[in-house]
């Protein structure tokens, strides 16, 4: 039942939200929401893996391989603190019940994927995100502390008329209409990116970017916004909707991408954002809509062990991955900006934090790593939450030293369920949120969002967002 007041509400069902609430203690009362089904996230999409640091020996060559990825414009403190956690993660992962591909003597099965100088990357068959995101489910769900409400829409930030501000909670929409105001100690924005807002688009076309809107119209600073994956093979389809994703661990395996004379035309294993620069570059040249990729030098009982999901996908659009070449097309898949956070997730609210694809703190810099997402995204959820831990235990010792200062003859009274919500009361009065319906609200979001886009980078959009729905 939905209370008037949580220590912690994290917006999101994703890998970042779900690790997140998972990494909190278990006395802390945690409400999350989501627009959707719990499971329907984009990290439950991910196909490729999850990147991790084999030995001590692999941290130079995996820093350089994110950095340069990243074309040097990542924040050297945040990759330094993802390859490092890397192993605790996995481990942490494993606890929970995760399963990775294994050779028969146990050892780990690492694939490669593209801009990755190495084998390093952990895969369950050719759906990682499924299998992470469902253990993760699992565990929520056994927690008493941990309230899930589906189909929830977080319309506003609650926030305070001091300076500096303090986020106090969230506004909701329920799926019956009815709008609430729910306070919290701390707010967690794991919503994703902003696929939605795409006409071609690997991500759920409910992830529209809710969030970056709520940001700006509260000032709360956003950093490198127009840093947006385009992701180089989609499977090519003229139907609308969201497009399947072709995982680049496909090219990591030797897949080729031919244009339409049946000619390769770039290498297949350089960082995303140049393999999409090329294929949109011949697609242009020939006047097509797509190219193509073939795989079709492997047997066909190797394919469709390690790419049942894609394969599968293929056969019902008409294509046999064993046999032929499958049209493929980019399309938006991943956003390296966001809200700008530092390394445990801060925002410059206080007491808003974001983790995820919604954050930004530069780890991915201007282009993101193959198979860097679901790994950034649980090593800063954890640190959040850290830092959330850290922030209540230092209140909770501010509180015991006023009352010990206090004289035994003053009366005491300290915030408590019952007088929380007396204040509560007189701050929802403060509180004015602009009702609008789905549709206007949905297009408010999205002008403020392609706004700040097009002013970051003009080229950008007008090369890409204008696909924009």
């Amino acid at each position: 039942m939905l209370q008037n007041k949580y220590q912690v509400i994290v917006v999101g069902t994703g890998a970042a939200g779900l690790y997140a609430a998972l990494s909190l203690p278990e006395d802390t009362q945690i409400l999350m929401i989501t627009k959707d089904a719990i499971q329907n996230s984009d990290s439950y999409l991910a196909q490729g893996g999850i990147s991790v640091l084999k030995d001590e020996a692999d941290y130079a060559s995996y820093f350089e391989d994110t950095m340069r990825a990243g074309h040097y414009e990542n924040n050297k403190e945040s990759v330094h603190v993802m390859i490092e956690s890397s192993r605790a993660i996995i481990n942490k992962l494993l606890g929970y019940g995760v399963e990775f591909d294994c050779y028969e003597d146990g050892s780990f099965a690492y694939t490669r994927e593209g801009a990755h100088s190495t084998y390093r990357i952990l895969r369950h068959d050719d759906m990682t995100g499924k299998e992470i995101t469902s253990k993760l489910i699992i565990q929520v769900k056994k927690r008493r502390n941990i309230e899930v409400m589906e189909y929830t829409t977080m319309i506003d930030l609650i926030t305070n008329s001091k300076i500096p501000s303090v986020c106090e909670g969230i506004v909701i929409e329920e799926s019956s209409g009815e709008i609430k105001n729910v306070y919290a100690d701390a707010v967690i924005l794991a919503t994703g990116g902003i696929g939605g807002l795409f006409q071609n688009s690997t991500n759920y076309s409910h992830i529209t970017g809710d969030s970056f809107a709520i940001a700006l119209r509260h000032n709360v600073e956003l950093q490198d916004i127009h840093y947006i994956q385009i992701h180089p093979t989609a499977l090519y389809t003229k139907k609308k909707g969201r497009k399947f994703l072709i995982s680049e661990s496909l090219r990591g395996e030797g897949g080729v991408l031919l244009n339409s004379k049946g000619e390769r035309f770039v290498n297949e294993l350089l960082p995303r954002d140049v393999v999409t620069a090329a294929i949109k570059e011949e697609m242009e040249k020939e006047g097509t809509d797509h190219v193509y990729l073939n795989i079709s030098h492997l047997p066909a009982d190797i394919i469709i062990k390690r790419f049942p999901n894609i394969y599968q996908r293929c056969i019902e659009e008409g294509y046999d991955l064993t046999k032929e070449s499958i049209p493929v097309a980019p399309a938006q898949h991943y956003l390296m900006g966001g809200i700008k956070v530092d390394t445990e997730g801060a925002t410059t609210l206080m007491n808003l934090y974001a983790v995820g694809e919604t954050a930004c703190n530069g780890v991915h810099g201007a282009n993101r790593l193959a198979s860097n997402s679901l790994l950034e995204s649980l090593v800063f959820a954890e640190r959040a939450a850290g830092k959330i831990i850290k922030e209540q235990q230092r209140e909770y010792c501010r509180q015991m030293q006023f009352v010990h200062e206090l004289t035994a003859t003053q009366a005491v009274q300290l915030p408590t369920e019952k007088n929380t919500g007396t204040q509560s009361k007189e701050i929802k009065n403060m509180v004015e949120t602009q009702v609008l319906d789905d549709y206007k609200r949905y297009e408010l979001f999205r002008q403020l969002i392609w706004k700040e886009i097009k002013r970051e980078d003009e080229t950008f959009y007008v090369r890409w967002c204008n696909n924009a729905s």
